[in-house]
């Protein structure tokens, strides 16, 4: 499935820090990601979920365990407004429905929920499908995440009964005590954590209804613009899908969208996107089906993609992935 979503650089930006601090080239970890300079240098600047999972596919490839780091990193004070309103939030249990309410600031790829088993509360993560080469990383990631943010609200670490995950369990789950402290169990129905219900109803040290009323706010109008960007975008994404083969260029994209090519541009330039790099995001992401497949040869993977010649596409294939495709398929 081609994502359509947008989210925020928060999660790039650290994978970048991290690798750094490891003294890998940033260069390195955005390769295929259709992400540069100048998107990084935008505090408001928005990816789509494919491009975010290209860079952490790349990290997964360096090390198999640093969805764990990761999620240890991911603070309370990364997610900008929706921080401040989880802040300024009475108890832990206002905080996370609110969370939850605005899963697009969140930036999650999974549908969070609160559920109330009758003995604990369990904070789960499920229903993501794509990706499955990355399901351990973002469990991982998610679940980590949240842990931080639940410690970083109380000013204390929530003490948890329980985490289970999807995944199978990996060669390094002994690592997984220093992001879940509690008994861990693998090939579950969701992910997971479990703790005490009364937990909920604990009054935050940095609480402030005048703050959190405002912030609130912001969330909610923000979020209604989030959303809205995400639904132009899919549009966007779907007629390009749709015309692979043909692209349609700017212009014939305009009138599909009934708006001037200009209008268009500044859309796109808004959103730290452009037409060919949509077009190559899509592109690229069914020339990796096709190739999965391995029944077409690369010469009709290229027609189908809209390429005159075999050998365009090549060169633009090694450019997305860093591989040939002979070698991506092999």
């Amino acid at each position: 499935m081609l994502h359509s979503h947008l989210t925020t650089l928060n999660a790039v930006s650290l994978i970048l820090k991290v690798f750094q601090e490891d003294g890998v080239d940033p260069q390195q970890m955005l390769a295929g990601s259709g992400i540069g300079p100048a998107d990084l240098g935008h505090a408001d600047a928005r990816i789509t979920t494919q491009q975010e999972l290209q860079v952490c596919a790349n990290a997964v490839a360096r090390r198999a365990d640093i969805g764990l780091e990761l999620g240890r990193r991911m603070h309370v004070s990364c997610y900008g407004m929706l921080g401040y309103a989880l802040l300024s939030s009475a108890t832990l249990g206002d905080a996370l429905r609110l969370a939850l309410r605005f899963p697009a600031l969140l930036g999650t790829v999974f549908q969070l929920r609160l559920v109330d088993d009758g003995q604990r509360i369990w904070l789960s993560a499920s229903e993501h499908y794509d990706a499955p080469g990355l399901a351990a990383f973002n469990a991982e990631f998610c679940l980590g995440s949240l842990k931080v943010i639940c410690d970083d609200l109380l000013g204390r670490p929530l003490p948890l009964l329980a985490a289970r995950f999807e995944h199978p369990r990996p060669g390094y789950h002994a690592l997984y005590a220093g992001a879940f402290a509690c008994p861990q169990g693998f090939d579950a129905g969701d992910n997971a954590f479990a703790f005490e219900r009364r937990w909920l109803d604990m009054p935050l040290p940095l609480a402030d209804p005048i703050t959190h009323k405002a912030m609130s706010e912001r969330c909610r109008r923000l979020n209604l613009e989030f959303t809205g960007r995400q639904a132009w975008l899919g549009r966007i994404r779907q007629l390009l899908l749709q015309q692979l083969e043909a692209a349609p260029g700017l212009e014939g994209l305009a009138r599909q969208m009934n708006c001037s090519s200009r209008t268009l541009r500044r859309h796109l330039q808004a959103l730290g996107s452009s037409y060919q790099q949509l077009l190559d995001e899509l592109r690229f992401e069914r020339a990796k089906q096709l190739l999965a497949e391995d029944q077409m040869p690369i010469y009709r993977i290229a027609e189908s993609l809209g390429f005159s010649e075999t050998a365009s596409f090549r060169h633009a294939f090694q450019r997305w992935s860093g591989v040939a495709p002979s070698h991506f398929r092999g």
